[in-house]
């Protein structure tokens, strides 16, 4: 076993329990030992000189973070340490003193890929040379002129023919009155023909433009054919070229069981692995400690930097293993293990009620507690719903209107009636629903109130987090308003324009915009005693009776 990949404490923890299970890698609180690796790590970070990355801590420009993991272990002669490692790459290199190497090194062995990727690159480059053509460009321009062009033309004879009709209009009024004669019928009939000929002539000025827009369209639509046919050969050949890659990826378990990524998400719903699976640092940390007869004692994650534009990550904070690349591969590789339990399967609302503010034959107002389901959930199904479906078994409802996350706390509506349903339902799709949250936030604002307006879309890579994406995401707005300043953090209220999931924690603790997470976040910040989030006040207009109603209950926090 190379000596640079076991690190061995450099402080006593003779004192310290084992754990009796290994860490549940998806949701979990840090082990004691992991905490103090994952410092005597960090420390390393801050005070090597062998390597340089720019993790954008000190506001260095085109900074960015990386995720590290520690994995304690215990050697054969039993003894503790710790492996090391980086997800992807670290200062644009594999292999780092001190930390353990990629489960496959792609860099060093290409020559099973190298001339396919070779082929991709010229794909690439001939997809660059036609999308940047003189000829396409120049296609283009006149495609959108003529189209401007016929647009002109066309309403110039729309606006001449409006002119003629009310001329004519005016000729008849003027002979109406008078006793018929054949010149009265004869100008009729002009007048007539004259409607007819225009109309004929605008038919014949639209087809002539459209003629000419469609020669020119079908001749970029030949170029962008063949960016299209080659963009399809690119398609199939990186597909070729990743399951080649993929069945050189081997990672091993406890019972010396080695299994490629393909074969690994052969039975998943996606069976083709994501791009980076295989990369992350907790499977590598694993592989490596089976690979050496090294028993896995505890893991930890941690993000050191600054955060990403799109996704939000807090220098120094842990953070579980991902959903979509480390989930089928950290099954295999835990097989047989026993592991700490998932939190995600108790229910945190075992024994907590949830408080009815306001009721009527038409609808249920109630305030949920913080850490209580609003519907059933995929492990859990005790929530708001399924309370309320005990409470008011002989209705037609209760009906879902919106929703709470789970650790959020406040004022949330049911209907009871079909028809409450349908007018509550409009209002919240027209937006006539009035909501006023109440958050704490990790830091002090400046400014006294503004509105963020970033754009969400569902993190696939890891589920359940959103991230802010400009190509992709959904729309979002929120208002908000500085309300005091209390001990360091910032009390704020949140006015939600839109109802994006997890909308007000992404945009608190987005960089940019409030950036400071809420209190209590485990998602976007630091988990704490509970989410310092409220939904403070509702408004709405009665479904039956029309009038405004405006609900309101205080935070306990």
């Amino acid at each position: 076993m190379p000596a640079d990949c076991f690190t061995p404490f450099a402080t006593d923890i003779t004192a310290i329990p084992l754990p009796e299970r290994f860490t549940y890698p998806f949701c979990y609180q840090p082990h004691p030992l992991a905490l103090i690796a994952a410092k005597q790590l960090q420390t390393h970070l801050t005070t090597q000189n062998d390597w340089v990355h720019p993790f954008g801590i000190e506001q260095q420009s085109n900074g960015h973070g990386k995720m590290f993991g520690v994995l304690v272990v215990k050697n054969a002669q039993q003894q503790l340490g710790y492996l090391a490692a980086f997800s992807g790459q670290l200062a644009e290199q594999d292999h780092l003193p001190g930390f353990v190497p990629p489960v496959f090194d792609r860099f060093t062995q290409t020559e099973f890929f190298s001339a396919e990727a070779n082929h991709i690159a010229e794909i690439n480059q001939q997809i660059k040379q036609l999308m940047n053509s003189e000829q396409r460009n120049a296609l283009i321009e006149a495609l959108q002129t003529c189209q401007e062009q016929a647009n002109q033309a066309i309403s110039a004879q729309q606006k001449a023919m409006i002119d003629s009709r009310a001329q004519r209009k005016q000729q008849r009024a003027m002979v109406s009155n008078q006793v018929a004669t054949a010149e009265q019928q004869e100008l009729f009939s002009q007048l007539a023909q004259q409607s007819v000929q225009e109309k004929w002539q605008l038919k014949q000025l639209k087809l002539e433009w459209q003629q000419k827009i469609t020669a020119l369209d079908e001749e970029l639509n030949q170029l962008n054919q063949s960016i299209t046919t080659l963009k399809q050969e690119r398609k199939q050949r990186s597909a070729r070229l990743q399951y080649q890659l993929f069945s050189h990826y081997f990672f091993l378990n406890q019972y010396g069981e080695k299994i490629n990524l393909n074969a690994i998400f052969a039975e998943c719903a996606n069976p083709v692995p994501p791009a980076g699976a295989g990369e992350c640092a907790a499977p590598k940390l694993l592989h490596y400690a089976f690979q050496h007869q090294l028993t896995p004692i505890a893991l930890a994650e941690f993000w050191w930097g600054s955060s990403p534009k799109s996704e939000i990550r807090q220098h120094g904070k842990f953070y579980p293993a991902c959903q979509s690349k480390c989930q089928p591969i950290l099954a295999h590789m835990l097989k047989g293990m026993p592991l700490e339990d998932n939190p995600l399967l108790v229910n945190p609302a075992e024994g907590k009620q949830i408080e009815i503010v306001y009721q009527d034959e038409a609808i249920v107002v109630i305030n949920k507690p913080a850490e209580f389901l609003s519907v059933p959930g995929v492990n859990i199904k005790d929530s708001a719903f399924t309370r309320l479906a005990e409470q008011f078994p002989d209705g037609e409802g209760p009906f879902v209107l919106h929703r709470l996350d789970m650790s959020t706390s406040g004022l949330l509506v049911f209907a009871l009636t079909r028809r409450a349903n349908k007018s509550l339902q409009k209002q919240f799709i027209t937006r006539q629903i009035d909501k006023q949250y109440v958050a704490l936030l990790a830091g002090e604002l400046e400014h006294d109130g503004g509105d963020i307006t970033l754009p969400l879309a569902a993190d696939r890579d890891d589920r359940p987090r959103q991230k802010v994406c400009f190509e992709t995401g959904k729309s979002a707005q929120t208002r908000w308003e500085k309300v005091a300043i209390e001990q360091g953090q910032t009390r704020v209220n949140l006015y939600p324009h839109t109802g994006r999931t997890h909308q007000l924690r992404v945009h608190c603790a987005h960089p940019d915009g409030l950036g400071f997470p809420i209190v209590g976040d485990d998602l976007y910040g630091q988990a704490a005693e509970r989410l310092c989030l409220h939904a403070q006040k509702l408004s709405f207009y009665h479904p039956y009776h029309h009038q405004k109603m405006t609900f309101e209950v205080p935070a306990d926090f």
